[in-house]
């Protein structure tokens, strides 16, 4: 008890200038307003309300109230940028973050709102939100800092007929003092909406906010690096500041160390495994808790895969669970799904057959093991044990069903009652 209670005085000693060197305390009020828009009835989006949800959940464990809109009308967004105003006149640090589809018109930002018609140009200046509002209401709180994150810049879906609508958002020229705005894309390009639960933007971001002991400058830097990486150079985030002084989402203190310890413990924690695995990196997991409170430990990792004791494979890119190994014999499609729905691996009941997606989404030709059953590479990662190729995945067409051949990386359409080689594999979402 002695030594555990020497190590944790040693460690508020060593991080006591990190703490002090920032000018906005990590105990001074935090107050987020988060809008994600996916339902739109031209160019829907596939991720912005689970980019919502869950930058929403890692900004309230990071000490902000919050305030979160999904598929808002343009009222309610102007509602809700109002509300964050008035709040932000009791001082602290605001943070407006945004998913959805925004346009620029006449070199001003626009965000969209769900169930609004827009026929003409005009209409976008009347029946969208311009981004301009929140920074007016964050600069007449008068609170000591504001952050503006748009993740908005998918591709146009006004039509070719908007002729004054560019590609990507334009770039704010000045900003309240002691203001953050950052952009998914840089000026007139456009961002990826992702093919898993998030946008990759959000995806890093919620990682890199969580780390503790990084300034919001390292943060967005990690997040460039990132992208550029996922994307090939593609889609490079864009940062204007105009802060004066250091600011950290998550401050290396005693404080917040024994506060995110606290979190893992929590019910909630102990009830939503994904909501927890898929906001705090894995460096800080170690183990992880479920229903029954029993500690499961991680057995092995490969980037971005963990592995843990109980014989599921948590994939932190999409947060999917899998089975670390299929069914293991030749098996129909009816069977494979059923196979799948009644699987009980970790203890959870809600297992179900993948989509040909999510299949695609494990492959990765830089990775090549045999399986298990054949001599015949398989190509993804060693935590996940084929016994062959094939697993079948739950598109159907008349009699027919969907395959996805990890020696290929092809998708195949094949009759519901073959079995040669085809095998089940479960799959859950972190949700």
């Amino acid at each position: 008890m002695k030594s555990t209670i020497m190590r944790i005085a040693l460690f508020a000693i060593l991080l006591f200038p990190l703490v002090t060197a920032s000018s906005y305390s990590a105990t001074e009020q935090r107050t987020a307003l988060v809008i994600g828009n996916s339902s739109y009835s031209t160019g829907s989006l596939e991720t912005p309300a689970n980019d919502a949800d869950d930058m929403a959940a890692a900004l309230k464990r990071l000490g902000f109230d919050l305030i979160l809109k999904k598929n808002a009308a343009k009222e309610e967004m102007e509602d809700a940028i109002r509300d964050l105003g008035d709040r932000l006149k009791k001082g602290g640090v605001g943070l407006f973050f945004y998913a959805g589809h925004g346009v620029q018109v006449a070199g001003k930002n626009y965000l969209l709102p769900i169930g609004t018609r827009i026929y003409r140009e005009a209409d976008v200046k009347n029946r969208a939100v311009g981004a301009e509002m929140v920074l007016d209401e964050m600069g007449n709180a008068g609170n000591n800092m504001n952050i503006m994150i748009l993740d908005a810049c998918r591709d146009n879906p006004l039509g070719k007929s908007f002729r004054a609508a560019y590609r990507g958002l334009a770039i704010i020229s000045s900003a309240p003092r002691g203001t953050w705005v950052s952009y998914s894309a840089g000026p007139g390009n456009v961002a990826a909406d992702g093919r898993g639960r998030n946008s990759p933007y959000t995806v890093s971001l919620i990682k890199h906010m969580r780390t503790p002991g990084l300034s919001i400058e390292e943060v967005f830097k990690k997040v460039r690096q990132d992208m550029g990486m996922v994307t090939k150079g593609q889609q490079i985030p864009w940062e204007l500041p105009s802060l004066e002084g250091q600011f950290y989402f998550s401050p290396m203190d005693v404080k917040a160390t024994a506060h995110m310890t606290e979190m893992v413990n929590r019910e909630q924690a102990k009830k939503d495994l994904g909501n927890y695995e898929s906001l705090v990196p894995a460096s800080e997991r170690g183990s992880r808790y479920k229903e029954s409170a029993k500690q499961v430990d991680i057995k092995a990792t490969d980037g971005r895969f963990l592995a843990y004791t109980d014989g599921t494979v948590l994939d932190t890119k999409t947060n999917l669970m899998w089975a670390e190994k299929d069914n293991g014999s030749d098996i129909n499609w009816t069977n494979a799904k059923s196979y799948c729905e009644n699987y009980r691996g970790g203890g959870y009941s809600d297992w179900r057959m993948p989509t040909q997606d999510e299949l695609a989404m494990l492959h990765d030709e830089s990775k090549s093991h045999k399986a298990t059953q054949m001599d015949r590479a398989v190509y993804l990662t060693e935590l996940i044990q084929l016994s062959t190729c094939c697993p079948w995945a739950s598109e159907t067409r008349g009699s027919e069903a969907a395959l996805f051949l990890f020696g290929s990386g092809n998708r195949l359409w094949l009759h519901q009652s073959f079995t040669n080689n085809y095998r089940a594999l479960p799959v859950r979402s972190g949700k």
